[in-house]
């Protein structure tokens, strides 16, 4: 019997590191119950001081979650001990509006101390970006601790390449048990905001290496990007990733259709047999594309490592104690 027990204890204690976190809506109800509409409130606030923040920060989730499950460690600077993951090859010059992050925690902690994860902070901002650009609102799952430490090298073994190709993302969103609907709508995440020149100039002037622009590219859309992207241009210049930028809805999928895609990675999801019909699904019936991006950011949020954490007092820092052990350590 003691035996039994013994080993029921340790199967309990290896599920609890597998599965991390117990997540749940309304996790912060009794701890912190204005924890939602603070996010909120300053989201509301960064969407006014520059409509495309708010898309940067929804972006966030996609690049922390991938990368080691949903644990803000995408959030944290390097160290003279730790290369984190924002100068990985998919972040650099790339992620952006960390100080929205920040502003969020920093009201968070005056009516909170030590309560409300950066973890936690990105589920719901990044939530909330949809919402207040006209897309669906929905119920998150709450309960994240934070991670202790980051990896470029993780980052940059998993995260795409705007180049990416439909196969390629396919088997990347399968290996994190979502399925091809999930990555097309979540896809969609690029209904608002910007892209570099410097993602698309392989696109514009030399795709697969032929020197001539991707054929998929709509005459009309690439004189207009050719425009906007010239060789030798700055590459940093950005050009609007759907026709409606700021508003989430489904004009991203019905510039798929139409050849308009600004990415490579996105104009893909219609050239692909396996991925074109969920793609003219979405462009004629938004409430399906709605429900669908619903179900794909919950699911998304529920990846987890299951490595130890804590609530970081700085979401670009680990608390002092846990930096103090990792350096010993090191």
């Amino acid at each position: 019997m003691y035996l039994l027990l013994s080993h029921l204890i340790i199967y309990l204690l290896l599920l609890t590191m597998v599965t991390g976190e117990i997540l749940r809506p309304r996790f912060y109800s009794e701890t912190c119950p204005e924890a939602e509409s603070i996010v909120r409130n300053e989201m509301k606030k960064a969407l006014i001081r520059e409509a495309r923040s708010v898309a940067s920060v929804m972006r966030l989730q996609f690049h922390d979650c991938f990368v080691n499950g949903c644990d803000g460690s995408v959030l944290l600077d390097d160290t003279p001990n730790m290369l984190g993951e924002k100068l990985s090859l998919s972040n650099i010059n790339s992620l952006r509006s960390f100080e929205v992050v920040d502003d969020i925690k920093e009201a968070l902690e005056k009516t909170c101390p030590s309560t409300v994860s950066c973890a936690d902070i990105v589920i719901m901002a990044s939530r909330d970006a949809v919402a207040l650009t006209g897309g669906p609102d929905w119920e998150v799952k709450l309960g994240r601790k934070d991670s202790l430490t980051a990896s470029q090298k993780d980052s940059d073994d998993i995260m795409p390449s705007p180049r990416a190709n439909a196969t390629f993302l396919i088997d990347l969103f399968e290996r994190f048990d979502l399925s091809v609907r999930d990555m097309v709508a979540l896809s969609g995440s690029h209904s608002i905001g910007k892209g570099r020149c410097f993602s698309i100039m392989f696109r514009l002037y030399n795709q697969s290496g032929s020197g001539k622009p991707d054929p998929a590219l709509e005459p009309v859309y690439r004189k207009k990007l050719n425009t906007l992207c010239p060789l030798g241009g700055d590459e940093n210049v950005t050009g609007d990733l759907d026709a409606t930028p700021r508003v989430f809805d489904n004009q991203y999928f019905k510039d798929l259709v139409s050849g308009r895609g600004f990415l490579n990675s996105d104009q893909t999801l219609y050239t692909s047999r396996e991925t074109r019909g969920y793609v003219k699904r979405f462009s004629e019936d938004q409430g399906e594309f709605f429900r669908a991006f619903e179900e794909g950011m919950v699911k998304l949020g529920d990846l987890q490592s299951g490595r130890p954490g804590e609530v970081r007092l700085n979401c670009r820092v680990v608390n002092t104690r846990h930096s103090d052990v990792l350096l010993g350590d090191s």
